[in-house]
């Protein structure tokens, strides 16, 4: 018994040793945007098993079920993310939207024996507040703080120590921001684990020669799949499957159909974990032969059969498996009835198992195994059923409503079984009521309002998956605004053209549109018509439409206005000479344009050869331009080569109109050609262009007109030869690397099928990575890679290919990951309070973290308000400053400061508090006297007394200027007078006011005084005057310190 034990563990030892078969489950469809492409001999191969799941509309095995609707353990594919917002538009940071799943958790299967001890659920989602996360166990929120076993970080779950008995389910994320809450598909955490075969003696089973045996093998418990082999005797031998001996991995059992003598002996059942490896070994079961005499021949018996009816999805692989005990031994046969076997069906294990790889729905039907020997035959039939997951077929679009308005909201998906559908609402199931109707995947909300608003699923499951589909609902109630691109301009035309001026205000309800023009409301007419969404259409313009243009807005909760300035010009007129040349390669010619245009506009010339721009730089020096006049502009073509021949076009731009006018330019092949020829070659032609010829006859007189054009040709497909150009890096998220480049033009491209080989490897590695992408027009190419860190420098390089083969790669590049956004949040974040409308925010910014700032954004909101309701405004470069104005006056304000990048935000700074000071004196300085004896002007006059909620006093300014100036001077004194030297002669205004911690108060009324400066003013010609701002009467004893003027 010692000797045995070693041997075992010697066997578990050498698992090395072991021929190991391992079947791999076959990959669900998937589409992509850009084609793997993995070169033989890459030494990256294994990094490109990324973890992390693409977002299409493709399930992934695992048990599901709907929230709400629980019910039997379902398989479920990955959701396709349907939230169809503007992607750009949502990854405007400036821009408010509700969560949408940039990753959801897949199932994981954790072995217990894992020296990690923890297991992690990802779930990430971006939304502009960003959102929050919760986490469901089983449909019951997981309380995070009281489990110090659980934390999040950046919203994926970590379950530290986990335990089957207490963690095994399904597990969701709920993400939240103020628009509402969606929920992820299920994932399912289960545990992996290997149990021991019970260690009681296994009695001997003894059969006669000839007769058939079956060996149980009674695994322990396991989880999940395991697979089974078995040990004749001692280690490694190991039992041999054919014609006459079937292990079957559906009940692990070993079956021999007609027993020899060879297989007396010990048989040891071995099973292995598919996910920890771990195996287990069987007490031996012994095998010998009775001494009774030989068995008889006798007719087969099937031991061993698939179910009557199999299930599998459309795409994995089908095994079903029969063997039969009999003497002789049998023959296995395989059909379908009612039709012929799959092409692609394999039959494996001496025909035991029949393998259908990538089965789909016409696979479907009744299939028949025989087995079949000299003394008779039997049978088994089974139906296989094909089933698929639910596929989109409609998808979901974010909506905005007005108040009132109705909701019909469809998705629709495909499957087998049909799916059925419900609905979510900010991840609660949604019910019928009396607004709200729900039918066949159709969901309608009549008469929506504000309570409707938030973040909407619609869940399409069969038995087999569940795809969840998300969008928002926003309710719009809002005054009418403009954007600021429609805010006054100029519009400049020219006569006979038609112009349209928008207003398209943004409001809920839509707006009633007036228009005017000057100051009386516009009338209708034929020519003249309001179009139905707002803006102002006039037809056939003239020099009577000048004018300035005025449209407002108006709807329950306000109105705005627009104007718009109409300027109508001379239409522009182009001459361009000669009207069609014929030159013979080598010459050189001038093409001239000139524009007959309204002398206030610019204008600008464009060259194009058959409707492309011409790029002087890159033709060799064969053209240039040149700008005659203002309003002229030549050509000049040098040594013409037979390419140059085409259409020649000018374009003219000025701010009202385009113009354009093309010359055709032959070009004929300097040897000439022998009267008697009928046909020439054209060489050295581009692949893959369309090309027209004409033929012209020539003498000794001279030369003929060209022969009408040929029919259209095109050269043939070949190999492309030019790399796409100026290969760099483009800002992107954290983990991303984004390589940008200048696309092939057509003309270059050489054939069809065209596209782009973008191949990349970290610095100082040897294999390189290798994407396709197919789209001809594309010009960027983002890869991820959660492991790649910030700022990782590559080595790219983008080559072209198309259906003729691959082309040169461009140049190697270094381009770095991206550095991401910004990781750490400002700090000694300070606020200071200006003015009664102004704080100065200043912040300091750690140089040694993630993400470099291009800027900073502060936001701040009242204390009585929200945070998600706060202001923004950002700064650009390294400020650390900023003063915040336009502020409400004795009012205490929360700020915080973030940085951002072109990535994204970063975290932001704790909050800090700081308030206005209280508003300036509201009342002006009364009762002004003033006493003016030549230059000097002496002022006095009552103090100001602010209000309680005013600031209190700190002294005057008197503020004076020259009639017709613009800048004032200024004194400033902490009494009620004060003396003011006027130096120039003129009229002098001025005015007093209050000074206060929160700015400057109302000032007086204006004083206009004359001064004589440099004539003498004596005493007698001196006056008071007296500006009284009170109704009453007022008695003054003024003394009145002058300063004497010298003679």
């Amino acid at each position: 018994m010692m000797w045995l034990s070693w041997k075992l563990f010697l066997f578990l030892s050498l698992t090395g040793c072991l021929s190991e078969y391992s079947e791999a489950v076959p990959g669900l469809p998937t589409s992509y945007a850009a084609i793997l492409r993995i070169k033989s001999g890459s030494s990256s191969l294994t990094s490109f098993n990324s973890k992390n799941r693409p977002r299409l509309s493709s399930p992934s095995l695992g048990s599901v079920s709907s929230p709400g609707w629980r019910g039997a353990a379902q398989h479920h594919h990955s959701p396709t993310n349907l939230y169809h917002f503007s992607e750009a538009f949502k990854h405007d940071e400036g821009v408010d939207y509700g969560p949408v799943f940039v990753q959801e958790p897949d199932d994981v299967i954790f072995p217990t024996d894992s020296e990690e001890k923890k297991v992690s659920l990802n779930c990430q989602a971006r939304g502009n507040p960003t959102p929050t996360y919760r986490w469901l166990r089983n449909g019951t929120e997981i309380d995070i703080e009281s489990d110090y076993r659980f934390s999040l970080i950046e919203g994926s779950l970590i379950i530290n120590n986990p335990s089957e008995m207490k963690d095994s389910g399904q597990y969701q994320c709920l993400t939240t921001n103020v628009f509402g809450s969606i929920l992820s598909r299920e994932a399912v955490l289960q545990f992996a684990y290997l149990g021991n075969f019970s260690g009681r003696t296994r009695s001997a089973v003894s059969v006669r020669e000839g007769q058939g045996v079956v060996l149980m093998c009674s695994p322990p418990l396991h989880s999940p799949e395991i697979i089974y082999s078995w040990v004749f005797n001692e280690f490694p031998s190991f039992v041999a499957e054919d014609s006459r001996r079937f292990i079957s991995q559906e009940t692990g059992n070993l079956y021999i159909s007609k027993v020899q003598t060879s297989d007396v002996g010990s048989y040891i059942c071995l099973v292995k974990n598919t996910v920890t490896n771990a195996r287990v070994l069987s007490p031996p079961t012994p095998l010998t032969l009775r001494n009774d005499g030989v068995m008889g021949e006798y007719e087969p018996k099937i031991e061993v059969h698939f179910p009557y009816t199999v299930t599998a999805a459309r795409g994995t692989t089908v095994k079903m498996e029969c063997f039969a005990l009999g003497n002789p031994v049998p023959t296995i046969s395989w059909r379908k009835v009612n039709g012929h076997n799959p092409s692609k069906a394999r039959l494996r294990k001496s025909q035991a198992v029949l393998e259908i790889p990538n089965v789909q729905l016409e696979d479907a039907g009744m299939y028949e195994c025989k087995a079949e020997n000299s003394r008779g035959r039997n049978v088994f039939r089974g139906q296989l059923q094909v089933y698929t997951y639910p596929h989109w077929v409609e998808k979901l679009n974010d909506t905005q409503l007005d108040s009132g308005d109705q909701l019909r909201w469809e998705c629709k998906a495909t499957g087998k079984p049909r799916p059925t559908y419900h609905w979510l609402k900010n991840g609660v199931p949604l019910w019928p009521q009396s607004r709200i109707e729900m039918v066949n995947g159709v969901l309608m909300i009549h008469s929506v309002n504000l309570s409707d608003a938030g973040m909407y699923q619609c869940l399409a499951e069969n038995k087999y998956g569940t795809l969840y589909a998300s969008a928002e609902l926003k309710i719009l109630a809002s005054a009418p605004t403009f954007p600021l691109n429609q805010m006054r301009k100029t519009i400049i035309i020219t006569k006979g053209q038609e112009v349209v001026i928008e207003c398209k205000p943004q409001a809920s309800p839509k707006p009633t549109i007036t228009w005017k023009k000057g100051d009386k409301a516009l009338r209708e007419s034929k020519r003249i018509t309001i179009l139905p969404n707002g803006s102002l259409r006039i037809l056939n313009a003239s020099k009577a439409d000048e004018g300035r243009y005025l449209c407002q807005g108006v709807n329950v909760f306000g109105s705005a206005e627009i104007i718009a300035s109409v300027s109508v010009k001379e239409p522009t007129r182009i001459e361009l000479t000669p009207k069609k040349i014929e030159l013979t390669v080598g010459e050189s010619i001038v093409l001239s344009c000139k524009a007959l245009h309204d002398n206030t506009l610019d204008v600008i010339f464009y060259w194009t050869l058959n409707g492309q721009p011409i790029d002087f730089e890159k033709e060799g020096g064969h053209f240039e331009s040149i700008k005659a006049q203002a309003s002229s502009a030549d050509l000049m073509i040098r040594n013409i080569l037979l390419m140059h021949a085409g259409r020649y076009g000018c374009r003219v731009q000025t701010a009202a109109d385009t113009v354009s006018d093309e010359t055709e330019l032959l070009v004929r092949v300097p040897d000439v050609i022998s009267g008697d020829m009928e046909s020439a070659m054209a060489v050295e032609l581009n692949p893959w262009v369309e090309y027209e010829f004409r033929v012209v006859a020539t003498n000794k007189i001279g030369t003929g007109d060209p022969s009408a054009p040929s029919r259209v040709i095109r050269t043939n497909e070949a190999v492309p030869k030019t790399p796409p150009a100026n290969v760099s890096g483009r800002s992107g998220r954290r983990h991303e690397l984004v390589i940008a480049w200048e696309p092939v033009s057509e003309e270059f491209q050489n054939g069809e099928g065209f596209g782009y080989i973008v191949a990349f490897r970290p610095n100082g590695t040897r294999g390189w990575k290798e994407k396709m992408v197919t789209s001809s027009d594309a010009s960027k190419f983002i890869y991820r890679d959660e492991s790649v860190p910030p700022l990782t420098p590559f080595e790219v390089k983008v080559g072209v290919y198309n259906n003729k083969g691959d082309g040169p790669f461009s140049p190697i590049v270094v381009i770095c990951s991206a550095e991401g956004e910004p990781t750490a949040a400002p700090i000694d974040v300070k606020a200071t309070s200006l003015s009664v409308s102004e704080i100065l925010v200043a912040w300091k910014h750690i140089k040694e973290s993630l993400g470099r700032p291009q800027g900073f954004e502060v936001g701040y909101w009242k204390d009585m308000e929200q945070e998600e309701a706060a202001a923004k405004v950002k700064t650009e470069g390294n400020e650390s400053s900023i003063l915040l104005t336009g502020l409400e006056g004795n009012t205490l304000y929360h700020l915080t400061v973030r940085a951002y990048n072109a990535a994204g935000y970063g975290p932001p700074s704790t909050a800090v508090r700081a308030a206005t000071k209280k508003s300036p004196p509201s009342q002006a300085p009364s009762n002004i006297m003033w006493i003016q004896d030549g230059p000097h002007v002496s002022l006095g006059w009552e103090p100001v007394r602010p209000l309680a909620n005013e600031s209190d006093v700190m002294g005057y300014k008197v503020l004076f200027r020259q009639e017709g100036q613009s800048n004032s001077q200024v004194i400033e004194t902490q009494k009620t007078s004060a003396v003011v030297l006027l130096p120039d002669v003129g009229v002098y205004i001025i005015e007093v006011c209050a000074v206060s911690e929160g700015g400057d108060g109302t000032a007086s009324p204006q004083i206009r005084v004359p001064s004589f400066s440099g004539g003498k003013v004596t005493s007698a010609q001196s006056s008071l005057h007296v500006l009284s701002t009170s109704s009453s009467s007022v008695t003054l004893l003024l003394a009145l310190m002058v300063p004497s003027t010298p003679w």
